[in-house]
């Protein structure tokens, strides 16, 4: 599946969709390729083991396979003769041919392929002694196993990159490891340790241009960190822009090319910030040096650390080790029927001001109020509130009972029993004043003085923990 906006994106930077199809890149994820191997290696002994049951020639098949074998006769005593194609056969007849070659002919190994028009057909291999055929068989596994290799393709780059331990530099470049995990490694585990584990394994060492731009002292510096912006900005004062030479017959990507959204120009142009910002910080140094390797300690202070966009109190995920101990007591968990809509968690929430939406399921979301001191009166109200429809419970006793598998407590009826789901949510809670306490009725309507709000969209894929960046 594919965002409509995500097509109209790659079309309008000239994104050639055929060019994927035609001449793309092949790659097997780790346990696709080992699958692949076990059933090639177990495809071979089976040819060496083999026994099948023959099965009986139909009649009307019979003069078919006596024009093959007069065919594969004339074949076998030639001498050095090329390999026999037998084309215009059907699905039966090739089992056929095999069944008759397997039976009368022992010097001889059959083959399908597939042609330029995507039809099928045999070749037929003759061998003049056991030890030929030996030959020719071993030569046809090593074909196997070097189509195989083919089919492999980029893993075998990030598979050399595993093995090297070699920095990897992205800007902004979570959607990236997800993406290169998923394609080359195998499926993303569901817990986040496991995750950041794997990962750890797969790709050792990681570098965010996107973080190292928005740390001071080069955060001071810069207004956009976009990767078109940053680049602009770092080929003026007070940075010093690296000298980058390119081999020849590669001179698409020189500096003065614009061609950002294509991969190669885009790890090109990031490759080039991340040099420079080297190149700055060493001079930040004291004493100053003209450039920072990697492995140096104030570049290390970045490795492995993932930015993470639109979330504004944890600004990276760390990969070898704990991320930052933050206080959620802002955020609700909540459970609710499969009919409601983000309309009606902020009008559950409205009393309590602003709130930021980050969906699990179609039944189960994250809460987070914009207005941290009205957490305490909300969780009171909302989880001793007596209602079928929904559960709220804290972040850290969801988080917790996650951890350790067990059940949220609490059952809600299904839709149409005898505690019937409403579709939209109508009620009145405990509001609070501007001084965040609870009084009044609680039908209190919720004024601009009790509970200030922004302005709100319902619209469900508008409030995400992990947006679609628009700037990266």
């Amino acid at each position: 599946m594919c965002q409509s906006s995500s097509i109209d994106f790659l079309v309008s930077h000239g994104f050639d969709f055929n060019k994927v199809f035609r001449e793309g890149i092949p790659f097997l994820t780790a346990q696709q390729e080992h699958k692949m191997r076990l059933s090639l290696e177990q495809k071979h002994s089976d040819q060496n083991n083999q026994s099948f049951t023959a099965m009986e020639v139909p009649e009307n098949q019979r003069e078919f396979l006596d024009g093959i074998c007069e065919k594969i006769d004339a074949f076998l005593a030639e001498v050095d003769a090329e390999p026999l194609e037998i084309k215009g056969c059907n699905g039966l007849q090739r089992k056929l041919i095999y069944q008759t070659v397997e039976e009368k002919y022992p010097l001889a190994r059959l083959e399908t392929r597939t042609g330029e028009n995507r039809e099928r057909f045999l070749v037929l291999h003759g061998a003049k002694d056991a030890e030929q055929l030996a030959k020719i068989d071993q030569e046809k596994r090593a074909l196997q196993m070097m189509e195989l290799d083919i089919q492999v393709g980029f893993t075998k780059v990030v598979q050399a990159i595993t093995k090297s331990e070699k920095p990897v530099v992205g800007h902004n470049m979570l959607l990236d490891v997800l993406h290169c995990m998923s394609h080359f490694y195998g499926p993303l585990p569901d817990d986040l340790e496991d995750f950041k584990s794997v990962v750890s394994t797969v790709l050792p060492k990681l570098i965010d241009t996107k973080l190292m731009a928005n740390t001071p002292p080069i955060k001071d510096l810069i207004e956009h960190t976009s990767l078109g912006e940053l680049h602009q900005t770092l080929q003026s004062k007070p940075f010093t822009p690296v000298t980058i030479k390119l081999a020849p017959g590669f001179g698409k990507y020189a500096e003065d090319t614009n061609a950002l959204h294509e991969a190669g120009f885009d790890a090109f142009v990031t490759g080039s910030c991340f040099a420079t910002m080297c190149k700055f910080l060493g001079e930040c140094q004291k004493p100053a040096t003209d450039f920072l390797l990697p492995s140096s300690p104030v570049i290390k202070a970045f490795t492995n650390k993932l930015y993470l966009m639109r979330i504004n109190d944890i600004q990276y995920l760390t990969l070898d080790g704990p991320d930052m101990e933050l206080n959620r007591d802002h955020v609700f968990h909540v459970t609710f029927p499969k009919e409601w809509r983000a309309s009606d968690l902020y009008t559950l929430f409205e009393p309590y001001g602003n709130i930021q939406i980050s969906w699990l399921s179609n039944t189960s979301a994250y809460v987070g109020l914009h207005n941290k001191k009205y957490s305490k009166i909300a969780f009171e109200a909302l989880s001793k509130e007596k209602h079928s429809s929904f559960l709220v419970t804290s972040y850290a006793f969801h988080h917790r009972n996650k951890a350790l598998k067990l059940p949220t407590p609490g059952k809600r009826p299904h839709h149409g029993e005898s505690d019937p789901v409403p579709n939209k949510l109508k009620r009145s809670l405990p509001v609070p004043d501007a001084e965040g306490t609870v009084e009044g009725s609680a039908k209190k309507p919720a004024t601009e003085a009790s509970s200030p709000r922004e302005v709100q969209s319902d619209d469900k894929t508008g409030r995400k923990l992990f947006d679609e960046a628009t700037d990266w």
